[in-house]
């Protein structure tokens, strides 16, 4: 809208339906958000209203609420559902407080979608190969594209902390500074909107799937959560001997409850299931162990002061109110019900089949929609309304017939 409409207060509604638009751009029927389709009013958050700087001609981007016209959220709001969770806390005298680490690859152009992405080329006249992990090396040529990366990341206020190349080709990783789950949430929001955005002024494409290569790493959002009391900031996972206490016990035994019945929820597409199903670094499970990357739940070295949880099961891909809200809300379910947590595991072990997480997009909607759990904490509304949108991507998804399939099937007998 214009500047002038936005300072006048206009207020700007969207159709209810819009929440669930598919990833193709369709709907599913319109029982799933209203029959009617009526409208919600899009409410600017007035700490995220931010002038665009890689912008030529001045914008700027609000990010809002979506609220029912008769007034509260809307359910169908995963940044609503993230602040009905950090209320559900503040009602206990609790705020969590997460960080995300965001992986992501830089390419090249690529006008064809039939064929692989490519690294874009270096100073050297080469294509990054897949030796510079954790490199100080700027031969890739991507300096100018980081320079501006770096000063539109503190024209928003989007604090960093550590910025490296990652294990795959052309692949980078953020680490954001931990704080209020919303305010991360929307700072996650924003980065990746900037990456893309930069990355077009640059001839580049910035890719946030969670498997775009083939035997290459794909692309996490770990999410590392703490509790915190309001009031004295001390965190409740610790107690005054340093020690793990019953709370950080139980909010391991709630995420162990939740992530099979939320995978769908931190891994939203059918790509998704390329990066679980190459399990390196990518966990497909429930088990949890101390400085262990092979589990699903990580309890990174640190001092008892920053003793935290580490999800990380949702990729790049994921949807960061979402994701953030779902890992709190199964915490948060774990301490309401002081829920133990198996033993943790250490070393190279086997995954029991209790702790053993949906591996397709299929199986993931299909146990998200047995779900009593994913009802109760996030409202059936919602959790059918996604059910609807994600069944019709996966449904486009098998309309079309894969390189793989022509070439390894067509001369079958």
């Amino acid at each position: 809208m214009t500047a002038e409409g936005f300072l006048d207060g206009r207020r700007l509604q969207l159709a209810r339906g819009v929440l669930l638009q598919c990833i193709m751009g369709g709907y599913p029927p319109a029982r799933f958000y209203g029959s009617d389709d009526g409208d919600l009013a899009l409410v600017a958050d007035p700490v995220q209203i931010h002038r665009l700087p890689w912008s030529d001609t001045p914008r700027a981007l609000a990010i809002c609420d979506a609220d029912e016209l008769t007034g509260g959220s809307s359910s169908l709001s995963t940044r609503g559902q993230l602040k009905a969770v950090i209320a559900r806390y503040a009602a206990r005298g609790l705020a969590p407080v997460v960080a995300t680490e965001l992986e992501f690859f830089v390419f090249a152009p690529n006008t064809d979608p039939t064929q692989p992405f490519r690294p874009p080329i270096g100073l050297d006249g080469r294509r990054e190969d897949g030796q510079s992990a954790f490199s100080v090396s700027s031969n890739n040529g991507l300096r100018p594209f980081f320079s501006e990366v770096y000063k539109c990341m503190a024209a928003l206020g989007l604090p960093r902390d550590t910025f490296m190349h990652e294990m795959g080709v052309s692949q980078f990783e953020i680490n954001l500074l931990h704080g209020d789950p919303l305010l991360l949430a929307d700072q996650t929001f924003l980065f990746k909107h900037l990456l893309k955005e930069v990355a077009l002024k640059h001839g580049l494409t910035v890719v946030c799937m969670a498997k775009p290569l083939a035997h290459t790493p794909g692309s996490s959002m770990h999410i590392h959560q703490s509790i915190v009391e309001i009031g004295s900031g001390r965190n409740v996972f610790t107690d005054s001997d340093g020690e793990p206490t019953a709370m950080f016990r139980h909010f391991i035994g709630g995420q162990q409850a939740g992530l099979a019945d939320f995978t769908a929820l931190f891994a939203p597409n059918v790509n998704s299931y390329q990066r679980l199903c190459h399990p390196y670094a990518s966990p497909n499970n429930a088990c949890w162990s101390h400085d262990n990357r092979a589990a699903g739940l990580r309890i990174p070295a640190s001092s008892p002061v920053a003793r935290r949880v580490e999800n990380r099961l949702p990729g790049a891909d994921a949807n960061p109110y979402l994701a953030i809200a779902a890992s709190l809300a199964a915490g948060l379910h774990g301490i309401e019900h002081a829920l133990e947590p198996t033993e943790a595991i250490q070393g190279e072990f086997a995954v029991p089949d209790n702790l053993a997480l949906p591996c397709t997009l299929h199986a993931a909607l299909e146990r998200l929609k047995r779900s009593q759990l994913a009802r109760e904490l996030f409202g059936s509304e919602f959790i059918e309304g996604y059910i609807a949108s994600k069944t019709m991507e996966l449904t486009s998804f098998f309309d079309e017939i894969t390189p793989w399939e022509r070439r390894v099937l067509a001369a079958q007998a």
